[in-house]
């Protein structure tokens, strides 16, 4: 009975260090996402996009890909697959290509053939995220003050690049964000 415990006990031991790896990744997909936003404007442009990005769920959905995914492959492989402009990701779920080009970035599931794109439009200076044959705009700049940005409630409202715009704008998500928890 000891040796059958013992020999158990040795083989979870080391399937766990197997497993259980220290490997924190580099989050490659995360920080793309994260200096993409530094680069879009002013600090307060920026700061409204990142509270847009945790409303549109992007930075939860980029951080669970590199947690359960692309941090894995890193570990394993040697390499992150989003460090090229076009690359193929084997995740638990399915493959993905995930292209970036001047318009934005383009995720392409190969086994159901759904696309999830982010578009900057240059005509009216505004992003969307789209879905099958859904689009929604979530931010267009207004003038060189002003953004309008969606709202939890699916409208818009003109924000002030300001730290009195951004402060008010990011209440008015966190009240509404509450207020549908309850």
């Amino acid at each position: 009975m000891k040796k059958r415990f013992f020999s158990v006990a040795l083989i979870a031991t080391l399937a766990s260090s197997m497993m259980l790896t220290s490997c924190i990744g580099s989050f490659k997909l995360t920080n793309k996402v994260l200096t993409w936003n530094k680069q879009v404007g002013s600090k307060f442009v920026n700061e409204l996009v990142f509270v847009a990005f945790w409303i549109l769920p992007v930075y939860e959905l980029s951080a669970l890909a590199d947690l359960l995914v692309l941090n894995s492959i890193e570990f394993w492989s040697g390499s992150n697959p989003v460090q090229a402009s076009t690359k193929t990701i084997d995740g638990k779920n399915g493959r993905y290509i995930v292209k970036c080009d001047k318009d934005g970035y383009t995720i392409t599931n190969t086994a159901d053939k759904s696309v999830v794109k982010f578009n900057f439009y240059a005509d009216d200076n505004s992003w969307t995220v789209c879905s099958g044959d859904k689009e929604v705009k979530f931010m267009q700049f207004v003038d060189e003050g002003h953004v309008k940005m969606l709202t939890p409630e699916g409208d818009f409202k003109t924000v002030e690049l300001s730290e009195r715009g951004v402060y008010a704008y990011k209440q008015m998500v966190n009240s509404s964000i509450q207020y549908a928890m309850r």
